[in-house]
């Protein structure tokens, strides 16, 4: 191999391996309660998205698949995705007053479901 062409295959080999690598879990993204909020401040959260702010809260309710764990950690979460997942696309946000975040890992857990639009 000649040294041109040598040289041409490094240099192409170096660019592919700076190219950011894209999986198609990159931007799979969900919303839940930030740990370091305060309860109160999460149930203050959780009551406007499940009120006015139009998420679906009907998994969180009494022998329903996501009641357990009956946290009001846990309930903040799937109800802040809910909203997220409902309105991203809309404007809306993960925010809640600082009360939540975005993670990639998928909270989802047992029977219940976090859902994850597009």
């Amino acid at each position: 191999m000649s040294t041109r062409v040598l040289m041409w295959l490094i240099l192409a080999l170096l660019c592919l391996s700076l190219a950011p690598h894209k999986s198609g879990a990159e931007f799979e993204q969900w919303c839940v309660a930030d740990e370091q909020t305060p309860d109160n401040e999460l149930q203050a959260a959780m009551d406007w998205a499940c009120g006015g702010g139009g998420a679906d809260c009907s998994k969180i309710q009494v022998n329903q698949p996501c009641y357990f764990p009956n946290t009001v950690k846990d309930h903040a979460s799937y109800a802040f995705n809910s909203y997220f997942q409902k309105f991203k696309h809309k404007g809306g946000s993960c925010y809640f007053k600082a009360a939540a975040l975005i993670t990639e890992l998928d909270p989802s857990h047992a029977s219940c479901h976090y859902e994850f639009i597009p």
